[in-house]
Formats: C-alpha cells, structure tokens, sequence
C-alpha cells in the first residue's frame, strides 16, 4: 500500500471538517489532523513544524506546505496532544481503531439510527472528533456547536451528547431538562460524586467515561471496559489496554511508541485499581507528590475532598515547600460557605494517612481548565 498524505485542518466545528473527517475514514481523502483555529500564531507555527504535513487547510482555502511527510496508509486522524507542556506529539488512529471505538460505545448505551449526536466538545481533541466518527457510523447527521452554549442546547433535538463536569454543571445550572438525552457521556476529567448526584436526582442518564486520545477516546464506561477492550494494572498499579481501540503509534517518534506500546498493551501515565473487573483511577504517574519523604497519590486526596458537603470541585497538586519538599495543597471550588483548612485536613484523615491531608489550602471560585476540559494544573501550581 502506497504512503498517505496528510492535511493540517484549522477549522471550526462545522460541515467542512465532518466533510474531511468522512473522506478520511472511508479512503477518499488524505489523512487529516485537526487543529484548534484559535491556536496563537507562534504555537500553531511550532505544530505545523512538528507534525510535517502536505497541506493546511483554512476556512479560506487549502495552502500546499513544503516538507511534507507521508502517514502510514492506515492511518485516517491524528490528534496533537501535549502541545501546551513541551514539543507537541500527534496519536495515529486508524479507521478501524475509530469504529471500533465508536461501535463499542453504541452498543453499550444502546444507540440506534434514530438518535442524534450534539457535539459541544473541541474538535481538535478525540472527544469531539468520536462524536463525529459516531454520528457518522449511524448515518444521522449530528448537531455541530462550535462553542458550547447551555441555552443553544436545551433547545436542540439531540438525544446523545459528550460532556465534561464543568459543561454538566453549567446546563444543571441553567435548569435544563437533561432527560431528552438518552445518554450523556462524562468524560475528561473526573466527575465529583455531588454533581453525578445532582444530575441523576434529576433524571439524567450519565455515564462516566475513561480514555485519551490512545484509546480512540473512552474505552470504559462507568469503570467497565467496552467490548474488545481488556484493562489491566501493571506491577505498578499503571494502567494497561489492550483491544481493537488502541492507536498505531506517535508520529515521527518511534522511541515514544516502543516506550508506551509493548505487544497488545497500551501502558497509560495513569494509577488505577481493578475490582471484580472495574476501574477506578487514582491519579497520574506525574502527579505523585512527595511529602517530606512520604508519596502522596493526588487523586485519592481530591476524591475524598470532593465527598466533602461543602465542597464543590477539588484539585490536589504539590507546590514546592522548603521543609516537606513538595505539600499537599488542596485548589477547592467551595459549595456555600467554604470549609477551612482545619476541616478539610481532618475529613481526608479519616481515610487515609495523615500525610495525605492537605498542608495549604487554595479557594477558588472556578478551576481553570483546558480545552478538552481537563483542570490546568500547571497554571494551578502558582498561588
């Protein structure tokens, strides 16, 4: 099979990029990977750079780049990830990675011709492509927002849709009737228990969901794996994936595909533990912070604070400290008055170690967050 060609889309949301999309699943088209239109101009230049593609198209036209390189020839849709936090690194996905993904997904929310996807997500991340690659494997023509709206939405006929916590909240917010979906897909970053409550107390069905741009997007709901897929934990407790779901490799960057692909599996950044076959994710590898001596799983800590009644949204990170090296610092979204330090340090040592408990306390009156919705933990790290 001869080599692939490649276009950088810097498109919005719409029909041109669902055009794209179609052609580069079923053959026709060139391999595409899609970019954010609003990327600075000095950023989008070092992702072009990287990711050495034949053309960029714009909404005003398809511009030819010299010093293209050639995807493998099944490879359909590259994502960029990453490319906030040092040299951006592309994930190939190959179409049968994408349907699979998405015919899993069908099955197990029980989709079918007559339902109709709304994508409110970035396009430019696996989530928002996946609702596209599902609305395209139904035949249903999906709603495309380019900006996520509460009110636009409440107004639509879609009966699916992907949501991050802070898109949930804000429809909740807004008193949207969440029962016209059939299934609300949560997916991101994690969803604390409080609002999963609140939107089931008013009738919505939500499933959360685990997965990244390796995975093709989510490849287990609700902490089970979707069919093909196989979770398990290394000796480290890292996760691991195995299944039709996975990508072929990084582009250009064979050492970092050697290093996270070995055979079958898939070895994630991310901490989990496995109970009669579901999946709870702890935290990432990176995330560990080291307490005059001790480790900390940041994600245990902000899960347990997210139990906590007045208590909103969590985020735990380690800012450095000159006598503990790191400390525990607890970044919280208050729900009504806000809880103080004292209490919050006593609520985590009720189950787990006293070295867990926070050291300093951050309120916040919203997390900052990135495009796929994930907290911006880097900007969290400064006071």
């Amino acid at each position: 099979m001869e080599a692939r060609r490649l276009h950088a889309l810097v498109l919005p949301p719409g029909p041109r990029l669902l055009q794209a999309l179609q052609a580069a699943l079923d053959g026709t088209g060139p391999a595409i990977c899609p970019l954010a239109p609003d990327t600075p101009t000095p950023a989008l230049q070092a992702i072009l750079d990287a990711l050495a593609p034949h053309a960029v198209e714009t909404p005003t036209g398809t511009t030819p780049r010299p010093g293209g390189q050639p995807v493998h020839p099944d490879t359909a849709v590259l994502i960029a990830t990453s490319g906030t936090t040092g040299t951006p690194k592309f994930v190939e996905l190959p179409t049968r990675a994408l349907t699979a993904s998405a015919t899993a997904t069908r099955h197990r929310i029980g989709a079918d011709t007559t339902d109709r996807w709304l994508c409110c997500l970035p396009t430019s991340h696996i989530a928002g492509i996946q609702v596209l690659v599902r609305a395209l494997l139904t035949g249903t023509p999906p709603h495309i927002h380019p900006r996520f709206d509460p009110h636009r939405i409440a107004t639509t006929d879609a009966t699916l849709i992907s949501l991050v916590p802070t898109q949930l909240r804000r429809l909740l917010d807004t008193g949207a009737d969440l029962t016209r979906y059939r299934a609300i897909l949560l997916g991101g970053a994690a969803a604390p228990p409080d609002l999963l409550d609140r939107a089931r107390t008013a009738g919505a069905t939500v499933h959360t969901t685990y997965g990244m741009s390796e995975t093709s997007g989510g490849c287990a709901y609700d902490g089970l794996p979707l069919d093909g897929v196989t979770l398990d934990l290394d000796p480290d407790g890292r996760v691991r994936i195995a299944g039709p779901v996975l990508f072929t490799g990084y582009r250009l960057n064979p050492d970092l595909t050697r290093a996270t692909r070995d055979g079958r599996w898939y070895l994630t950044q991310d901490l989990g533990t496995l109970d009669n076959g579901r999946l709870r994710i702890r935290g990432r590898i990176d995330d560990i912070i080291n307490t005059g001596g001790e480790k900390v799983v940041a994600g245990d800590v902000a899960e347990r604070l997210t139990r906590h009644p007045r208590v909103a949204d969590a985020v735990v990170i380690g800012r450095p400290d000159p006598e503990w090296g790191e400390r525990v610092t607890a970044v919280i979204v208050p729900d009504g008055p806000a809880p103080t330090l004292d209490d919050l340090r006593a609520w985590v040592r009720e189950t787990l170690p006293a070295h867990a408990a926070p050291r300093e306390l951050d309120l916040r009156a919203a997390l900052p967050l990135l495009p796929s919705g994930k907290p911006d933990r880097a900007a969290l790290r400064t006071p």
